[in-house]
């Protein structure tokens, strides 16, 4: 079977665009290439982006996924290293999930400044938000500290 790049897209729900970049990040392998110089697909392309997708959705990063790549390309290769990966994103997740909750709680606390709507000059959330009160290491936990 071979695909152009849209039809590929429409088949494993991914843009064009991402398919593109997975290529260039050498996630996916160069496609071959039509007369036309159009991008042709096939089944291990297609079968490696849900692979690829897959993991996006548990939250691996793309160094995570290089990783587990390698493992999947050498199947004769003990899955020791494999497990190591899971462990340590395992770990991962459960520390995003303590700061979200730390987070949690800070935005409650927040929330509970401003019970009543009053005027904007007032209201203790925006009091807050606007004060070094609002940023003490305190108050912001593990999330805050750096820009988004």
């Amino acid at each position: 079977m071979e695909l152009k790049i849209g039809e590929l897209a429409k088949r494993s729900g991914c843009q064009v665009e991402t398919i593109r970049f997975y290529e260039k990040e050498g996630l996916l392998l160069p496609a071959i290439r039509s007369q036309g110089n159009y991008r042709l697909y096939g089944d291990s392309h297609a079968e490696r982006l849900l692979f690829i997708r897959h993991c996006r959705s548990l939250d691996m990063t793309l160094y995570e996924i290089r990783q587990l790549l390698l493992f999947k390309d050498a199947p004769q290769e003990t899955c020791t290293e494999v497990n190591q990966i899971l462990d340590k994103h395992i770990d991962h997740v459960t520390h995003r999930i303590h700061e979200l909750t730390e987070l949690q709680k800070q935005l409650s606390q927040l929330r509970s400044l401003c019970d009543n709507p009053t005027a904007g000059k007032d209201c203790g959330i925006l009091h807050n938000l606007a004060t070094t009160e609002g940023l003490s290491s305190k108050n912001l936990g593990s999330h805050g500290g750096g820009c988004h």
